[in-house]
């Protein structure tokens, strides 16, 4: 991968709402995440967690300021920035009726990939995540656990550089988690950045370096794991969500 001085994500004085609301649900919102780093993305229900990566991912325009990825300004169906990221979305983003195979085949295709590259990339990943033996199986027969890995693939076949996962582990078995969360380290490792939101924050204490907390559409703390715990005086990230949150329900 290049070497840049260029971050992976840039967000500068970005506000947004939706349609019909008098005001803007995020609002003068700035962040940068370097090339590499494993960032956390993190808030209670409704504080905009999913909102502002669709807003990085092109799912949704901003009104105010903007987002780059990697020096490009994302736009809609721009498929040069497409290109530069891969989404683990939480809802499933593949074809049941179809197999890990024939999916990674149609989504290498859509993402620019050459039928060689497709079958080369796509036996590297299902051996990878454990689904070589269901590789020709629909996926509609898939426990939970094969589904999030199958939607992990999915994500990665055109070897992004920038990875956006929302909630990536949901209710999958522990063999699962372990393995999805131990391959995305893998990827950091090798130079991907990931940009992960969770709430599974023992998974995040393991996975992510640096952190940001969002509520009410602004970022309400943003810092390096360790240093936030530290100024908060917490032991653990489900005591540092609840001291910048509150303990409050949440709809």
């Amino acid at each position: 991968m290049a070497v840049t001085n260029l971050p992976a994500v840039r967000i500068h004085n970005l506000g947004f709402k939706y349609s019909g609301q008098e005001h803007l649900f995020l609002s003068d919102l700035n962040l940068e995440i370097a090339v590499g780093e494993r960032f956390g993305l993190f808030g209670p229900n409704g504080a905009g967690k999913t909102t502002l990566m669709s807003l990085m991912t092109g799912l949704l325009r901003c009104d105010e300021g903007g987002v780059e990825l990697m020096g490009r300004r994302v736009r809609a169906s721009d498929k040069k920035v497409n290109r530069l990221f891969g989404f683990v979305p939480q809802e499933y983003a593949l074809y049941t009726e179809l197999t890990p195979v024939e999916n990674l085949q149609f989504f290498g295709a859509w993402a620019g990939m050459s039928p060689r590259q497709i079958r080369k990339r796509s036996a590297e990943l299902l051996g990878i995540l454990g689904l070589r033996e269901v590789s020709n199986k629909a996926v509609k027969h898939f426990s939970g656990g094969m589904k999030r890995r199958v939607n992990l693939a999915i994500g990665v076949i055109h070897d992004p550089g920038i990875l956006f996962l929302d909630e990536p582990t949901v209710g999958v078995d522990v063999q699962s988690r372990l393995g999805i969360v131990e391959y995305l380290q893998s990827l950091c490792n090798n130079g991907t950045t990931l940009i992960y939101t969770s709430h599974q924050l023992s998974e995040a204490e393991l996975l992510c370096e640096r952190i940001a907390f969002i509520d009410e559409g602004k970022i309400v703390a943003c810092g390096e794991m360790k240093a936030l715990l530290a100024t908060r005086g917490q032991h653990d990230l489900e005591g540092l969500f609840l001291s910048l949150t509150g303990k409050e329900f949440r709809n």
